[in-house]
Formats: structure tokens, sequence, C-alpha cells
């Protein structure tokens, strides 16, 4: 299992950016696949972002409607989620994760890795 962590998260305003981090002390997470998840209070975990680890290709779901960018930076080892224009129903639980193959994928069971998430708050 690799040590995935998650930063970044914290109390935003409705209209705000925040940077999300990704990253594995001491592992090269250059050909690897990584997931952008969330999970709001009462919800199931859900896709917003991710990128692949074959090419940089980077797929998203319709819950990030346009505002979220997924990006690699190899020389620090980490993956970002850069979010956009927050909203209060983008308050969650942020989650980095790993899947079984180098390609990007939403389904939860393909995920062997995880972080131990950020919160992120959007709120006045």
């Amino acid at each position: 299992q690799l040590p995935l962590v998650e930063s970044g998260g914290g109390l935003v305003q409705p209209g705000g950016s925040l940077t999300l981090s990704c990253a594995a002390p001491g592992f090269n997470l250059d050909h690897y696949a990584i997931g952008w998840f969330r999970q709001a209070p009462g919800k199931e975990r859900e896709g917003i972002s991710c990128i692949s680890g074959m090419d940089d290709t980077t797929t998203s779901t319709d819950s990030a409607k346009g505002r979220f960018a997924v990006s690699r930076d190899n020389a620090k080892n980490t993956i970002y989620l850069q979010m956009n224009d927050l909203k209060p129903e983008d308050t969650a639980v942020y989650y980095c994760g790993i899947p079984g193959l180098r390609v990007c994928t939403f389904d939860l069971g393909d995920y062997y890795s995880w972080g131990q998430g950020t919160q992120v708050t959007v709120s006045s």
C-alpha cells in the first residue's frame, strides 16, 4: 500500500479557490494514475477528477462542472487538484486514491490505496 497523504483543505468562502495536494513521501508516483474523490455528509464517495499514469491525460466527472483541474508535478512528486469558483455543495472530505491500472477510472472498486482525506468547507 502506498502512503498517500492529502493536504490543502480548509475553510473557503463561496467563489473562492483552493488547491489540494496528493503525495506519497518516499515513493515515485510518476507512473501511477491518481483519482480525486469527495464524500459529503450523508452521501456516497464520488469521483471528481483523475490523471492518467501513462500519458497524464485527465478525466473529470460532471461534479467538477469545469471548475476543477487535476495536474501532476513530477519534480515535486505531487498531484494537485485546483478548485475554482467553489460552492457550498463542494463541501466534503476530499480523497486521492490509486487504481490498480495506470488508466483513469471512477469505480471505487478499482482503487487499492487511499489517503486519509482532507476537509474542504465552503461557507460564508
